[in-house]
């Protein structure tokens, strides 16, 4: 892997230096052009001038006063705010997030196109899109969700639709925010950034640095301490920016955005038995002792933004993200994968009594250097015109990208012998010997996006243009220099159009009504012999919007022509990684309800009472077609088997009770019961997940306008529940953690 320590410590020495001038620096002038820094300081898809309430289609906006309500560093915790949005947790922090949206797939978000800033994040967005990559939550400001035709403009995965990341901004004037947690779990998470706003230049300095000792334990000999199952992540982050002359007519913006993350996690795919579940539910087997996921990953995005005085703006972002990772991790006993074993421990009962630490075999114990490096690269734009035509006005949206991005596997395996829940190694792989390969794509795109308002009515017919070029070279698994070439080469190359438009009816200032229909797409992979992934989605549903109380309901169709399954290591494979399945049509539809309320002075107390319900009744996720298929998560289908991981029902309730001294929020998240792989009628035992209801609880006081303190519990009743049956066994869901914090704001 390629040394990141260059670049951590240069950002390092420069947030040293920064924290220096804090205790010495003056507040910096106000800037002429305040208004247009602050629209144009991160990029949205929403809009930079839009109410959301306005948006014909799905789109959810979670700001950062949502985010502050239970400050959670999970993501996925964060996403069961959103209707829609499907999660699979995995380790229990939300470091691998498996995110799907309205039957799309969960399996490392994927299926849906994730974005920085406006910028794609994922390590190959169309090679590879897996997220082993993910933003760190604890510096997000913000996150927007696009479901519908709202996500034609950002594309290429339309079949579920988009998550925007929106980063810290740039502060106002010379500010900075220190939080520090410590709790359960020898957890220490701590976040602080620091910046100013000036007349010309601006500058943001950020970290976040995190580490958990984990909640599970490693079988060992007695006495043994067989190691952390947690993590340890660095985060840096520097934005600087330098605007135009404020007195001048164009405002323009130079930006420069630079990153770095790595991380250590002390995870594996290794679960348990049903049987060892209901006994420990922490428990981990000896055999994944020493599993290892290392990480770095490093982005660099160069932006220029423009706006008149008149009635259009333009911006161009040019951008580079680099991820390397190694997942150190069990991969089979005596030839049988680890998912085999655990899905038949009585057929596989040696191997598994290996996988507890009984005496084996030289070399029976196999591990994987699960070996990758991404990169992707590009340069996007756009322009906007906002026009006034008679009664009509026109926002009209061009742009285009150019993208290229690569994944490159080099992996090999080491045999180990289990010596009394001891690993002792035994061999040791060459590189390249078990996974010698390199996938790429090219992508160029172009959208319009039209806004049209006159009267009550608005419309937003869109339409997007791929055209995408994909290559798989495969090469000897004994020629790690590649000096041979490539032993077989698969390319195929997609061009599609992926139309869209929404419409917004405004009854009055309160009552709207939307409707949308936009074109489903997924690219195929590498390579890959599958069909594209196609369907036509359609949405319905309402607004209500007072100073008191919101409430939207949203009735919706994803109709597909063709799903398609991906072999991952997470999915528990079934077939070489990377291959595809076509899984026919299938049919996702139900309803989607988000009320919220603000109760100010109950009772003629000084109180505040916010409450806000969020639902999803999934009222069909099935296939209309029978065939056989090696792809686990399905295996076998019959016509109506329903669609793994898709619960018919959650709902997610939070209520609060603050005033200007201190605030108590609870949140409570159900999510019913769910099949593991495809079927339909009773749900089994071994192929199905129970449902559960999860609380979560944070109390602050406010000791000054800048000093406040925290008392946060996650799991507050300690609900024991199985978060995934996939890749391998059955894996527990994060157990009751506490934490106090800190939090000093400038």
């Amino acid at each position: 892997m390629r040394d990141g320590t260059t670049l951590k410590g240069f950002l390092g020495a420069i947030f040293l230096i920064s924290l220096s001038s804090l205790i010495h620096a003056q507040e910096a002038p106000d800037s002429g052009n305040s208004g247009i820094e602050a629209e144009f300081d991160n990029v949205t898809i929403i809009g930079h001038r839009r109410d959301p309430a306005d948006v014909p289609g799905s789109a959810h906006l979670v700001d950062q006063e949502e985010l502050e309500l239970l400050l959670q560093s999970d993501v996925m915790r964060v996403l069961r705010t959103v209707p829609g949005v499907y999660l699979q947790e995995e380790e229990g922090f939300g470091l691998r997030p498996n995110i799907g949206i309205r039957g799309s797939g969960l399996d490392r978000s994927a299926r849906i196109a994730l974005l920085e800033d406006g910028v794609l994040i994922a390590p190959a967005p169309y090679a590879a899109p897996s997220a082993y990559y993910f933003p760190t939550q604890r510096r997000m400001h913000a996150l927007e969700v696009l479901k519908g035709p709202a996500a034609v403009a950002v594309g290429p995965r339309t079949t579920g639709g988009a998550l925007n990341l929106i980063s810290t901004p740039i502060p106002d004037a010379f500010g900075a925010n220190i939080d520090v947690r410590i709790g359960q779990l020898s957890t220490l998470d701590t976040l602080l950034n620091v910046g100013n706003r000036g007349n010309r230049f601006s500058w943001l300095l950020e970290t976040v640095q995190a580490q958990n000792d984990g909640f599970k334990t490693i079988d060992g000999p007695a006495g043994t301490d067989m190691g952390p199952t947690g993590y340890d992540i660095s985060d840096y982050m520097l934005k600087l920016q330098l605007d135009s002359d404020p007195a001048a007519s164009l405002y323009q913006s130079l930006r420069l955005k630079a990153g770095y993350t790595n991380q250590v996690s002390d995870e594996t795919y290794l679960g348990l038995t049903d049987a060892d579940f209901l006994q420990d539910p922490n428990r981990r087997y000896a055999a994944s002792a020493g599993d290892e996921f290392v990480s770095d990953h490093q982005q660099l995005q160069l932006s220029y933004m423009i706006e008149s005085e008149a009635s259009w703006r333009a911006e161009i972002t040019a951008y580079r993200n680099d991820f390397e990772r190694n997942w150190f991790k069990l991969q089979s006993v005596e030839g049988t994968g680890i998912g085999s074993i655990l899905d038949d421990p009585l057929r596989f009962a040696t191997e598994l009594s290996y996988l507890k630490g009984a005496t084996s075999p030289d070399n029976a114990v196999v591990k994987r250097h699960n070996n990758r490096e991404y990169y992707s690269q590009g340069i996007q734009g756009s322009v906007t015109w906002d026009l006034q035509l008679g009664e009509v006005g026109l926002e009209l949206t061009t742009g285009a990208r150019i993208h290229e991005d690569e994944e490159d596997r080099l992996q090999k395996e080491d045999g180990f012998r289990m010596q009394e829940s001891l690993l002792v190694q035994t061999s040791s792989g060459a590189p390249g010997s078990q996974t010698n390969r390199v996938s790429t794509a090219e992508a160029k795109s172009a959208f319009v996006d039209t806004r049209l308002r006159s009267g009550a009515w608005t419309f937003t017919p869109g339409i997007r243009y791929e055209k995408i070029e994909l290559s798989r070279n495969d090469f000897s698994t004994s020629d790690p220099d590649r000096l041979q070439g490539p032993t077989r080469v698969r390319s195929n190359t997609v061009s599609v159009w992926i139309p869209g438009v929404g419409a917004l009816y405004q009854l009055n200032d309160h009552w709207r009504l939307l409707a949308g229909i936009n074109k489903g797409f997924n690219p195929p992979a590498p390579g890959s012999s599958a069909s594209e992934e196609s369907s036509l989605n359609i949405e319905a549903g309402v607004r209500y919007n007072t100073e008191v109380l919101n409430f939207e309901g949203i009735y919706f169709i994803n109709d597909y022509e063709n799903l398609v399954g991906t072999v991952t290591e997470s999915t528990g494979g079934g077939g070489e990684i990377g291959d595809q399945f076509d899984g026919g049509e299938v049919t996702v539809r139900g309803f989607e309800i988000s009320a919220g309320s603000g109760w100010s002075g109950i009772a003629g107390s000084s109180f505040d009472l916010p409450l806000s319900v969020k639902y999803t009744w999934t009222t069909e996720a099935r296939f209309h077609n029978a065939f056989e298929s090696d792809y686990e998560p399905w295996g076998d289908v019959q016509i109506g088997d329903e669609l793994p991981y898709i619960p018919e029902h959650q709902l997610r309730a939070t209520a609060g009770l603050t005033n200007e001294t201190w605030t108590i929020n609870l949140a409570a998240s159900y999510v019913g019961p769910m099949r593991a792989i495809a079927g339909q009628g009773v749900f089994l035992p071994g192929e199905s997940i129970e449902s559960r209801v999860v609380w979560d609880i944070l109390g602050r006081w406010s000791m000054t306008e800048a000093f406040s303190a925290y008392v946060k519990v996650d799991n507050l009743l300690d609900e024991t529940y199985v978060a995934a049956r996939r890749p391998a066994g059955l894996r527990p869901g994060l157990q009751r953690t506490a934490y106090i914090g800190l939090t000093y704001r400038l």
